[in-house]
């Protein structure tokens, strides 16, 4: 139910109509002031999709126009050449004018684009004639129609270079009047005012300040004494009852209600999907609030009884409440009372209540600051009394950034204390963040206390919003992930992911503007930016602009995952059904990524319109250069396309290089990986495979042979061992009969009789393991037939016996010959032990 408003006469309509206006500068514009937001950053988002298109467009429909109007557009540019110099005119109406002169360079940049076909048309036929004979001898019809192209070439090219000239024109207008506007903004923040702390200016100030309140009450008791203003409010009772129960409802059960909803939700380790409802649910903390602020502002417009002082402050409540609840929102995410998936910041239960309690302070005063302004502008204030004012809320901002400073020093103390945390790049941004919080807590309010309040505006205020920006930058972070382990169901992985490093790249890069316009960028400023951007910068002769760069991504991020998908196909579906092996089919799949490789960044290339004319004598030179240091890179990779081709080893075949056993795990241009049996990895360069000796036990087939070498005593029926050693062979599974294994009576050891069982087996991978299976039945069967295996042994010839003899004697016996005291040992020569003495049987 809408609260009626009758019509009637006399100065009391004029207050009725004060106070729905009130409601639509209040309430209404709060809200539209949101809206709009959100509808900039959809159109924003929006228009990097639609902006390829629309240009298309807009470049055909302007062939068949005529051009924009250089008549007016002289005048218009004189005139503004005037007020430039007179340099009298207000910002506003320097900005108006810049906003006129950035719609006429967008004609001119159009009309510069309008005959670039009939122009490159005309050129390529000129092109077609060939160069003029230095001689000047020309056939007449040739030099008839290279005269004409010329002229026409002339006369296209008219429109153009006059399109070019007023765009330049406009390009040096609007840098003046960027340069007018930023010298006084620089000059208003060192204007030195009036002091705050200054005594004498205090009177004035809460003069102004009550006098605010008493033009609020007069006015309001000018129109409850209207009979007819009591009359619409007694109409208007159930709809201000409704609006005001709803509003004090809201207010003071909607973050009950929210919070309620959210511990459910919350409880028990949640799962990503559950904490990204608990978090949607979280907005309501923020929004219900708020919506009951503006129910009750609605209540008070809707008595009737505000005046037009009434309606300048009404105005203001619910953009300062909007800047409040914000904040608070923000704070209870960053220092939350219980987060399952752990705090933004390592702090301890009271820390993240004083981080609370700061960030609702800090976004109190940023609203307050705010509501300040807006009234001190629309009330027409003096300067000294808006200084007095606000000083206050400024000495409280510096003092809730030097506590917020102290809190983000508390966090870093606790991530060098803690050993599973690394010191990373958030850590030093924190460190730098605090420090700078600190120069500006001190700073900030120094400047305002001798008289620089526009300065300290400038440095405390953005500093207050961006820590805000900030806060929210980190939780939309900590969104995108949950949304990312909600979409993979990979929460161990989500640290490691690249997906949540890129997507809190692209936020940074997404709030710059944002950081921009809070300190002190005008929205004109980055509008240009953006053209700038968008025109690109001239590089070598190619110029280089987002739309080059955004279609070369585009084509080559097709062109790679068209790649990558053929790859599959290839691998998983079709060459599975042929003849190749294993190998042929891994060196088809990497021939085909390399050339779908190659193939789409030459496609990116050409969609860019990349022209690398320019740089061919450059890359030329330099490719000299580069060749004679980068030789062996190119030796390898030149190795490594003929072992695709000629395939000598194949991923997963066993081979031996350099020395290195292992098996082939990858082939890539540069070099190949070996995994060794010890599971390291050798990584050989291609060249070694080309220009070396390689042996690969598994190429073709997996068949390969084992040689078993067993040693018997002496005296032991050979005959007898080589049946038992035959038998054993045969025996094994993986022994193919065709050819039949062997056994060779190799020689005459020295202390054995060697033989060898040669076999060959099915899959010479398993080698070492046939290997010790043969030699734990050799040694059963061995046992069981009484066959000796013997250890190393050496028979030892004395050449003087006699005297050891005599040394172990009895003692009355004189010696024959001198020996040495029974306990040192005899002394032998090299002969003694040379083996000579005899063959003996080896036992």
């Amino acid at each position: 139910m809408e609260p009626r408003v009758p019509a009637r006469k006399g100065p009391a309509p004029a207050v009725v109509a004060g106070s729905r206006t009130a409601v639509d500068s209040g309430g209404v514009r709060g809200v539209k002031r949101l809206f709009l937001i959100l509808w900039i950053a959809l159109g924003a988002a929006l228009a990097g999709l639609a902006a390829p298109i629309y240009m298309a467009a807009m470049a055909q429909a302007q062939q068949a126009l005529v051009g924009p109007d250089y008549a007016e557009w002289e005048t218009v540019a004189a005139d503004i050449e005037k007020v430039l110099e007179i340099n009298e005119a207000e910002i506003l109406e320097l900005e108006r004018l810049r906003r006129q002169l950035v719609e006429f360079r967008q004609q001119f940049v159009e009309a510069q684009g309008a005959n670039a076909t009939s122009i490159r048309t005309v050129r390529e036929q000129i092109d077609a004639l060939g160069p003029v004979p230095e001689d000047g001898a020309e056939p007449d019809d040739i030099a008839a129609q290279r005269e004409e192209l010329n002229r026409r070439l002339t006369r296209l090219e008219g429109p153009v270079r006059t399109a070019e000239l007023a765009r330049s024109r406009a390009d040096g207008l609007i840098t003046g009047i960027d340069a007018t506007i930023r010298d006084r903004q620089t000059a208003e923040l060192l204007r030195l005012g009036p002091m705050p702390v200054n005594p004498l200016h205090w009177p004035e100030a809460v003069k102004t300040v009550f006098g605010l309140l008493d033009r609020i009450g007069a006015e309001t008791m000018e129109s409850w004494r209207s009979p007819l203003v009591r009359v619409i409010l007694n109409d208007n009772l159930p709809v201000i009852v409704a609006w005001t129960i709803l509003g004090l409802v809201l207010i003071a059960r909607g973050r009950v209600w929210s919070g309620r909803l959210m511990r459910q939700l919350s409880k028990d380790e949640p799962s990503a999907g559950r904490w990204i409802a608990s978090f949607g649910v979280s907005l309501g903390e923020w929004f219900l609030p708020y919506a009951g602020i503006y129910a009750l502002v609605r209540a008070v417009s809707s008595t009737g009884l505000v005046g037009t002082t009434g309606e300048t402050v009404l105005g203001q409540v619910l953009p300062a409440a909007f800047i409040f609840l914000l904040a608070r929102w923000l704070s209870q995410r960053v220092f939350p009372r219980h987060e399952p998936r752990g705090p933004v910041l390592m702090l301890d239960d009271r820390c993240r209540y004083l981080g609370r309690l700061y960030g609702a302070l800090l976004g109190l005063v940023v609203a307050a600051f705010y509501f300040v302004q807006a009234v001190a502008h629309d009330a027409a204030w003096s300067e000294a009394a808006t200084n007095v004012v606000i000083f206050p809320i400024q000495v409280l901002t510096g003092l809730l950034l030097w506590r917020l400073a102290a809190l983000l020093r508390l966090h870093l103390r606790a991530c060098e204390d803690d050993p599973d945390t690394e010191t990373g790049v958030s850590e030093r941004i924190t460190k730098a963040v605090s420090r700078v919080l600190v120069a500006v807590a001190f700073v900030g309010p120094l400047l305002a206390a001798v008289g620089y309040v526009k300065a300290a505006q400038a440095l405390m205020l953005p500093m207050a919003m961006s820590i805000l920006l900030l806060a929210a930058l980190l939780i939309v972070q900590r969104f995108v992930t949950e949304l990312y382990v909600m979409i993979t169901g990979n929460r161990a992985g989500a640290n490691e992911s690249l997906v949540p490093v890129l997507a809190g790249f692209a936020l940074i890069i997404l709030s710059l503007p944002g950081f921009a316009l809070i300190w002190g960028a005008r929205p004109a400023q980055l509008e240009e930016f953006w053209t700038r951007l968008r025109e690109g910068v001239s590089l070598g002769g190619i110029q280089l602009s987002p739309t080059v760069f955004l279609t070369f991504a585009v084509v080559f991020g097709a062109g790679y995952v068209a790649t990558r998908l053929l790859q599959g196909a290839l691998k998983n579906t079709l060459l599975p059904k042929t003849k190749l092996d294993t190998g042929g089919r891994n060196a088809i799949v990497s021939g085909v990524g390399y050339v779908g490789i190659f193939l789409a960044v030459v496609t990116a290339i050409t969609s860019a319109g990349i022209d690398l004319s320019s740089l061919a004598i450059v890359a030329g030179a330099l490719s000299v250069g580069i060749g004679f240091g980068l030789q062996n890179i190119v030796s390898n990779f030149v190795a490594g396309i003929i072992l695709l081709i000629e395939r000598p080893i194949s991923e997963g075949d066993w081979i031996e290089v350099g020395g290195q056993h292992g098996y082939v795990r990858a082939i890539s241009v540069r070099s190949t990986r070996i995994e060794t049996f010890d599971r390291t990895d050798v990584i050989v360069p291609n060249a070694d495979f080309v220009s070396g000796t390689v042996t690969n036990y598994t190429r073709g087939n997996t068949v390969g042979r084992v040689i078993v070498p067993v040693g018997v005593a002496y005296g032991t029926d050979t005959r007898k061992v080589e049946k038992i050693l035959r038998e054993v062979a045969e025996a094994h599974p993986m022994v193919l009969m065709n050819p039949k294994p062997n056994v060779l009576f190799q020689n005459f050891g020295a202390s054995s009789l060697d033989f060898e069982i040669r076999a060959i087996l099915r899959d010479v991978n398993w080698v070492a393991s046939v290997k010790s299976d043969m030699n734990h039945e050799i040694a059963r069967r061995f046992a069981e037939e009484g066959i000796e295996i013997p250890f190393p042994q050496q028979d030892l010839w004395l050449r003087n016996p006699e005297a050891l003899r005599g040394a172990t004697g009895p003692a009355t016996e004189p010696p024959t010959a001198p020996a040495a005291p029974s306990s040192a040992p005899a002394m032998m020569t090299e002969g003694d032990v040379d083996g000579d003495g005899g063959e003996g049987d080896g036992r």
